[in-house]
């Protein structure tokens, strides 16, 4: 499988994962790590990064 299948892939189970994300439950670490990376973006630490910037990034960054 080409690194392009693959990104391919994780695509269509995120997309999958998104439309039943109502009846999957977190595990209780996932909580915390939303937690410091909302502080991070509040004290300016992190910043949000558009999704299609972020995996042209990753794609190149493979390639």
């Amino acid at each position: 499988m080409t690194t392009k299948e693959k990104i391919q892939t994780m695509e269509t189970i995120g997309d999958d994962v998104c439309k039943k994300a109502d009846s999957i439950s977190s595990p209780p670490w996932h909580e915390k790590v939303l937690k410091a990376r909302e502080d991070g973006i509040k004290n300016g630490e992190d910043e949000f990064v558009d999704w299609n910037i972020a995996k042209k990034n990753i794609q190149d960054s493979i390639s």
